[in-house]
């Protein structure tokens, strides 16, 4: 049998970058899916391994019916404890899904370009984590209840999350390469005005100070988190 990760993302131009990297790398093939674009989404991950919802320029809380759909379709991987990651929206989503909110910060503050990570006491046991990641988020999320943080910052408290064994909802990015940064900072330009946005000579400078942590600890990651598909098989 084909092992195989459902991969979710939210544009016809979306991939799932270094994530999808390491997963191929590991064997797995990446079952690629855009509801957003009318796709429709397994009614049980018994033929997948596991499931990633990625970002996008959307709100978990815009109206259209995918986006209600696809966070309801998140109860499927939880019911069924296979291994599940959100990432930036793919973390709202869950939140959302377990009950918390998503929202912009007060102040209106934003985070895009490199920011500091802090891993709270239940993450430091899973390892090093790297001190910057790369943001593109102009909101955040509330920890759900039973919900583990494992790591918080400065302007956004939430950062990763642990839900269950299998559940795991971060806020930052570690799928973006190098090239996929250089068409964020041309294509969402407009948005470096936004308060806390980092300009885009910083967010290439940054990437070159924190990409190598940041992609060792993704290595170690996602070992980590396949784990329960692994021992499972």
């Amino acid at each position: 049998m084909t092992r195989q990760i459902l991969i979710i993302v939210h544009s016809e131009a979306s991939t799932p970058g270094r994530i999808g990297h390491e997963l191929v790398r590991r064997g797995y093939h990446l079952d690629i899916r855009r509801p957003c674009l009318g796709e429709a989404l397994p009614e049980t991950l018994a033929e997948h391994d596991g499931a990633v919802i990625f970002g996008g320029p959307m709100s978990a809380n815009d109206p259209d019916d995918w986006i209600a759909r696809e966070i309801d379709w998140i109860g499927i991987a939880l019911k069924e404890e296979k291994p599940f990651l959100g990432v930036c929206l793919g973390a709202q989503m869950l939140a959302r899904q377990l009950g918390g909110t998503v929202g912009p910060h007060p102040d209106g503050a934003v985070e895009i370009g490199y920011y500091p990570i802090r891993p709270e006491p239940p993450g430091k046991m899973l390892g090093p984590w790297p001190e910057h990641v790369y943001h593109w988020h102009r909101e955040g999320f509330s920890l759900p209840h039973g919900a583990e943080r494992l790591a918080t910052g400065e302007t956004f408290e939430n950062q990763a999350f642990r839900y269950g064994s299998a559940a795991w909802g971060i806020q930052f990015h570690p799928e973006v390469t190098r090239h996929t940064m250089h068409r964020w900072t041309v294509l969402g330009a407009h948005r470096f005005v936004m308060p806390g946005a980092q300009p885009a000579a910083a967010h290439l400078h940054a990437n070159l100070l924190h990409d190598a942590p940041v992609k060792r600890w993704l290595t170690g990651f996602i070992d980590l988190w396949l784990q329960p598909a692994v021992n499972g098989s």
